[in-house]
């Protein structure tokens, strides 16, 4: 196959990935909002979507050059266009298994496992760039345990602060705050995830010799094209809009039962570690922050209120993810070789 069409055809797969991405994480979102019956779902989903596009002009793209920078791509070999495509093959395949199973799965790192486990199967262990992937797989803790502290403390805060008030206030009251923090908590998830398929098509267009980093850097010769930017964000609000109800059920539903204070309280937190690792330029899983904020804040309403088997199925699929969705894509690049050869 001519590597131009190569190029357009894995351009276009990472668009469904972002679509994908979207719908698969729009539950993240929104499962707080829905659960808390401040909005119905379609109208959550829209709120959501609008804010995933609003983050294009809010964030730089620190994590799009960590995403493309994960396997080191040899620019003299071709096949790393493959590596790219199966690499998203692997992402997708478990992004829509867990899906189907209604578990809230990283997309971010079924993506870095994809990438990862095709990279390897083509140019062996040494192709992976460490000093790109340990800081990622270290926010795999570091980003629940985050989100979990800061929607604890942001609980007991809004306890205190609103002691005097009457429960049936505090409810109102948050009602309406919950339409900014879900907001705050959308811009944050689009401004990360969105920047993941900009990264994809990136990492294609260097290995296709369309675009080239700076000797010894993450830096671009040139600068990223404004239709890569605006296709990603915008695959991402409509993945978003039309969301993934299996997923919304298990997160605002099935965890633990939120009031809109709540909801509130874990949509800031989460939203405050998104925007931190935004700006570090960490890809990190939105699905581990908002489910850590949402243990965090019950564990100061209920601690028996949380559904621990249910955590720990969520927590079985975040180990699982980097290893089967690498796996699937070391697979498909197999596959992919021995077609070519």
């Amino acid at each position: 196959m001519d590597i131009s069409v190569l190029v357009i055809i894995t351009i276009a797969v990472a668009l469904v990935f972002d679509v994908i991405n979207g719908f698969h994480d729009a539950a993240n979102s929104i499962a707080t909002i829905v659960s808390t019956r401040v909005l119905s779902p379609r109208k959550a989903v829209l709120w959501a979507a609008s804010a995933n596009f609003i983050a294009l002009f809010i964030f730089h793209v620190g994590v799009a050059k960590t995403i493309a920078s994960i396997v080191t791509i040899d620019v003299h070999d071709t096949g790393f266009v493959d590596v790219v495509v199966c690499g998203l093959v692997g992402a997708i395949t478990w992004n829509l298994i867990t899906w189907w199973l209604g578990l809230p799965s990283s997309s971010s790192h079924a993506l870095i496992g994809g990438l990862s486990g095709a990279g390897v199967a083509h140019g062996g262990w040494g192709v992976l760039n460490t000093a790109k992937l340990f800081p990622t797989l270290e926010f795999i803790v570091i980003a629940p345990l985050m989100g979990l502290a800061l929607g604890a403390i942001v609980m007991l805060s809004v306890y205190w602060l609103f002691r005097r008030m009457r429960p049936q206030k505090v409810d109102r009251t948050f009602r309406v705050a919950q339409l900014f923090s879900a907001s705050a908590y959308s811009i944050g998830h689009g401004g990360n995830d969105a920047q993941k398929t900009i990264g994809v098509i990136i990492m294609v267009l260097v290995a296709a010799g369309k675009l080239h980093f700076k000797a010894g850097t993450d830096d671009l010769e040139e600068s990223i094209p404004t239709w890569i930017i605006f296709a990603s964000y915008g695959a991402m609000a409509f993945g978003t809009s039309i969301g993934g109800w299996r997923i919304v059920k298990t997160m605002g539903m099935g965890l633990t039962h939120l009031k809109p204070v709540g909801g509130f309280c874990a949509e800031v937190a989460g939203a405050i570690t998104l925007f931190g690792a935004t700006a570090l330029k960490i890809p990190v899983s939105t699905t581990h922050t908002i489910t850590g904020a949402i243990v965090g804040v019950g564990s100061v309403t209920k601690l028996s209120g949380i559904r621990w088997g249910l955590a720990t199925r969520i927590v079985y699929a975040w180990i699982f993810t980097i290893p089967a969705a690498g796996l699937v894509g070391a697979l498909a690049t197999v596959i992919a070789s021995a077609l070519r050869g």
